[in-house]
């Protein structure tokens, strides 16, 4: 597996998130003041130096369960609040789209482009605040610098990682239904026709040489799908033309978002194929997880009044439905932390932390990993 993928995972899944945040921020009419501060202060977290400074550090990728994790404390970032089940579905969403962008990608190197071309519609969003823009160009700069340089066997590691991290997602989406890209039972459509990948050539030759590489016959074959030559690379400068438009924002016209599932969520092929068997590494996944958090500058609110909710869903009740029928073993919850030796505090922080524990690991007393642990989440 590749150790540069993480950031380019939380980079693209981040702006899927701000696409749908601003869609439903307008579909309910929030106030555009509001609005902005919301996406203001998501973007100013997502983007903050400590955070990205451990974001771009060379690691494994987390477990889905973490990474849930770090998005859920960064939806909530500013004023607006999302219930369980929106949540849910948002993240859905987020996931969704990526793993479609990445299936689609003519080239692994491609995928450098569609962070591109988030990071554009991200510098968009912030462009009148230019202490905002300015940390959004810090992190291109990074991206430019650290991944131009790799090797197409570098993205083609990269992308193998990401397809394993996304292969048991199956979430039927409605706008991927209604274009026809997504079957049924979850799983995506992919063309057999239309451009080939940069510097490649259409399907259709076949050239045989001989031993001192002079070209000597050519058979013609059909290639099965209507290709065509690309004509022009993308762009990896900090703006141009990127050519390829995945990862540009799909709800930038009047189109719903919203997913349909088949039967209750319990039958979902994504929640029935989680693995819940502790990770022998989860502890220190969870410690780097905490410090990486710990970055994270999460704006406080005086007036807890001006907060919002926004709903991911047509109506309430729909809302309220799905948070019924969802599955028990989804605990994806924002946690509050206090960071005081409180017994009842550090016995409730052992429990929760019992559940990332090696099997049968013989583990500190409660109370000292609880303190040690509330120390790294003491900038929550």
């Amino acid at each position: 597996m590749s150790t540069r993928t993480l950031p380019l995972l939380f980079i693209n899944l981040g702006g899927e998130m701000l696409y749908i945040l601003d869609q439903r921020l307008r579909a309910q009419n929030i106030p555009a003041d509001k609005a902005k501060k919301v996406m203001n202060d998501i973007i100013t977290t997502m983007f903050n130096k400590n955070f990205l400074e451990e974001l771009f550090k060379p690691q494994e990728l987390y477990s889905k369960k973490a990474l849930r994790t770090v998005f859920d404390r960064l939806a909530h970032a500013s004023i607006m609040r999302l219930n369980q089940a929106s949540m849910d579905k948002l993240y859905d969403l987020m996931t969704m789209a990526f793993k479609y962008q990445v299936l689609l990608c003519p080239r692994p190197k491609d995928i450098l482009l569609v962070s591109f071309n988030h990071m554009d519609a991200i510098r968009d969003f912030v462009k009148d605040t230019p202490s905002i823009l300015s940390q959004v160009d810090e992190t291109n700069k990074q991206l430019r610098e650290i991944y131009t340089a790799l090797s197409v066997g570098e993205f083609q590691l990269i992308r193998q990682t990401l397809l394993i991290f996304f292969q048991d997602m199956h979430i039927r989406v409605s706008i991927f239904l209604k274009d026809k890209v997504q079957n049924s039972n979850g799983r995506f459509v992919l063309p057999t026709s239309g451009p080939v990948p940069y510097g490649t050539q259409t399907p259709g030759l076949i050239r045989m040489f001989s031993c001192v590489g002079e070209e000597v016959k050519r058979l013609q074959f059909q290639g099965g799908g209507n290709y065509n030559a690309s004509l022009r690379e993308g762009s990896f400068e900090m703006y141009g033309d990127r050519v390829i438009k995945l990862g540009t924002n799909m709800y930038s016209v009047s189109r719903p978002v919203e997913t349909h599932m088949s039967g209750t969520s319990k039958n979902s092929s994504q929640h029935t194929k989680v693995n819940t068997t502790p990770n022998p590494l989860a502890k220190e996944e969870l410690n780097m997880l905490a410090r990486l958090m710990g970055g994270l500058e999460v704006q406080k609110t005086t007036n807890i009044d001006s907060g919002f909710r926004v709903n991911l869903f047509a109506t309430d009740e729909e809302e309220e439905e799905a948070f019924i029928s969802r599955p028990d073993d989804l605990s994806y919850e924002v946690l509050n932390i206090q960071a005081t030796k409180d017994k009842q505090t550090n016995a409730e922080l052992a429990k929760i932390m019992g559940e990332f524990g090696e099997a049968g690991e013989t583990t500190p007393s409660s109370s000292s990993k609880g303190d040690d642990l509330l120390a790294m989440m003491d900038g929550l």
